[in-house]
Order: C-alpha cells, then structure tokens, then sequence
C-alpha cells in the first residue's frame, strides 16, 4: 500500500482587497499635488520669460533642467534620421 500525503503550507488570511492597490494609470495624489504646486511656482516665477533670463543668466542651470525633460531617446524616420544642430555664440 502506497499513501499520498499532502504538504500544507501555514497561510497567513489577507484582507479581501490585498493586492489590488491603485488602478493601472491612477495618478499618484502626492505627486500630482506637488507637480501642480511647481506649476504655480513656475508661473509665478514667471514662466517662459524666467526660463529665458535663467539660459543667459545661468546656462549651466538651464541645460541641466533641459537634460531632465527631453526624452532620453529619439527615433525617427530611417529615411529621413534625427538630425541636431547646436549653435553657440548668436553673433552670426
């Protein structure tokens, strides 16, 4: 006679809705408030105009933040590749 046993694992009861956290796509409450803050700063700050006097005031400052929002790969066409052209000066 051979006999079959089953291995039982202790479990431990969850709550009925563990696991199922935020809804794919849900905004992070924390984050969008502190994003809409820094858009209110921004804007006050003075928006476009201050970003401009920031470039010729600090350009280091300037190019760090654009580092930070540009997209960290560009694709394009194979036809027609990325092309990037950087001017340094403005005497021209």
């Amino acid at each position: 006679m051979t006999s079959t046993s089953k291995i039982v694992k202790n479990s431990v009861r969850k709550p009925p809705a563990a696991g199922k956290g935020r809804p794919k796509g849900a905004k992070n409450k924390t984050t969008a408030n502190i994003k809409a803050a820094i858009e209110q700063a921004f804007d006050k700050a003075g928006g476009v105009d201050y970003l401009v006097k920031l470039a010729a005031t600090d350009p280091r400052t300037f190019c760090a933040l654009v580092g930070k929002v540009i997209p960290t790969q560009v694709t394009g066409d194979a036809d027609n590749p990325v092309s990037i052209k950087v001017t340094l000066g403005g005497n021209d």
